[in-house]
């Protein structure tokens, strides 16, 4: 099966079915980090290292990528589940080959970096041969680890081979860009999120923040208008609520939002902080005689 050598298994054989191939391996795992914003920071949303064999790898990373997206409502009712705002399948394409493909006597791990605009999966090992980004994209394909790439055909991931993954991945969501970095021995593949937009009052887009400067604004100003269609914003139902009520009263106490909202005054405090962090919200004064100003985007 060209999976063992000498009664040991040989790399294909630990990825595919040792119980902790990292054990032996260390560098052969995903690590991935959601980070607040369009560049690497030391804050983060979300961070996670997936090992294990490569399906298990696989499966963590996809789950990763997933739940750190965006849900959109499109045309559903209000009681529906959103969708994804880039479908699943064009990740598990891109993360099949990230993971078959890789450059394996490269010292490195695979990273997942996801960013307010976009996500990158980047492998370890630029293309190989005369094989070029141009060539990819028709369809043209060089297998680095055949053996590899043969049994992950057989089920254990949704690798369809032939070159078609990329293909596939375009199809669905043409706004993805690879980069080739021979000198830094890497490559990208590069998918652009939608533009975010958030709805308060009226539909404004992210972008420059000018602050709302003075005293507490009123709740006939625009910026306080009930949010009434989060359809595309980047926010929980529970942090529409929120700033819902901070817009009818901007010198609301954190427990009279979670008395409103039927929460507990730490999970309020938390969203708070993130909207924040976000950029939305800015608290002026005092505790006591203080009130929140939601911050205004330049369309």
């Amino acid at each position: 099966m060209n999976l063992s050598s000498n009664n040991r298994l040989n790399l294909a054989g630990l990825l595919l079915f040792g119980d902790k191939p990292q054990l032996y391996k260390p560098q052969f795992i995903v690590k991935a980090v959601s980070f607040l914003g369009t560049k690497i920071a030391d804050r983060y949303l979300d961070s996670e290292d997936f090992e294990g064999s490569l399906s298990n790898i696989f499966q963590g990373a996809l789950a990763f990528i997933m739940r750190n997206l965006r849900k959109i409502q499109k045309q559903k009712g209000v009681n529906t589940i959103g969708e994804p705002e880039i479908p699943q399948i064009v990740f598990e394409e891109l993360l099949v080959n990230a993971l078959t493909h890789r450059d394996y006597f490269v010292s490195a791990p695979v990273r997942l970096f996801i960013f307010d605009d976009r996500v990158e999966i980047i492998s370890p090992g630029n293309l190989p041969d005369h094989l070029t980004i141009e060539k990819i994209r028709t369809g043209n394909s060089i297998q680095r680890n055949p053996i590899l790439a043969s049994f992950a055909a057989k089920g254990l991931l949704p690798y369809r081979g032939l070159g078609t993954g990329v293909r596939r991945a375009l199809q669905d969501w043409p706004q993805i860009q690879f980069i080739d970095d021979r000198e830094g021995c890497l490559f990208t593949s590069l998918v652009e999120r939608p533009q975010a937009q958030i709805v308060i009052g009226e539909r404004i887009k992210l972008g420059e923040i000018e602050i709302l400067k003075g005293q507490p604004p009123s709740i006939n100003d625009p910026i306080n208008a009930p949010i009434n269609d989060p359809i595309n914003a980047p926010l929980s139902e529970l942090q529409v609520e929120i700033l819902n009520l901070i817009a009818q009263n901007p010198s609301i106490a954190y427990e009279d939002i979670a008395s409103k909202i039927t929460k507990d005054r730490s999970t309020i405090k938390r969203n708070i902080q993130q909207l924040k962090s976000l950029g939305i919200l800015q608290r002026s004064g005092s505790k006591k005689k203080g009130y929140w100003a939601v911050m205004k985007k330049r369309s």
